[in-house]
């Protein structure tokens, strides 16, 4: 799971919907991850590997973005799409990516080596939507700190799997942001504060 992707994929919390055509029909997806390159959808629509696609879609009040796209893979109703893309296109997308990850309504998980250690480092929101990536890197993986400086939004489920990564996995939490230093600072001073502290946003 050590990331080398040249462009990484952001997941979402609440997964925002593509308009796809193909084959002249005109069909609706979920969008499951988003990269500069291109994206992973959920639809029913018959989409064909190696066939090309419209997407139009919008991130969270983003300018909607028309890209032409070619599928890529398919694991049951799931298809990797790779992007067809121009400059314009590249900086809209760009740019959707990263009000996403600062509003904390998108993520991005990666696992790095450095100075001997691997360092889980999470972007944007942290949550149940991470809940899978999360526990595969503590168990699959192996993770020795946590860096949380990019972290933009943080729930009762993110601060679950920090107290489970440090309390089973023996991971030391690295750099914080203050949103999140704040609200773990909170979590463990309340008695069972984890399952009951309502938890603040991080402004920007």
């Amino acid at each position: 799971m050590l990331d080398q992707r040249r462009h990484q994929r952001i997941r979402f919390g609440n997964l925002p919907k593509v308009s796809i055509g193909f084959a002249g029909a005109i069909g609706e997806g979920l969008i499951e991850n988003l990269s500069l390159s291109g994206l992973m959808v959920r639809t029913e629509m018959p989409l064909e590997i190696s066939h090309n696609i419209g997407c139009e879609f919008s991130v969270f009040g983003s300018p909607l973005i028309d890209v032409p796209a070619a599928v890529v893979s398919r694991v049951g109703n799931l298809f990797g799409v790779r992007f067809q893309t121009g400059p314009i296109n590249q900086i809209l997308i760009d740019d959707a990516i990263n009000t996403a990850l600062a509003s904390g309504n998108a993520s991005i998980l990666s696992v790095h080596e450095s100075g001997g250690k691997k360092i889980m480092r999470i972007i944007g929101g942290l949550g149940s939507s991470l809940r899978n990536d999360f526990m595969h890197a503590l168990t699959r993986v192996g993770v020795d700190e946590i860096n949380l400086d990019g972290v933009t939004q943080v729930d009762q489920s993110g601060l679950a799997l920090c107290l489970v990564a440090c309390n089973r996995h023996g991971v030391k939490l690295g750099a914080q942001s203050s949103c999140f230093a704040e609200a773990w600072k909170q979590a463990l001073a309340v008695p069972g504060g984890i399952e009951k502290l309502e938890l603040p946003g991080c402004d920007r």
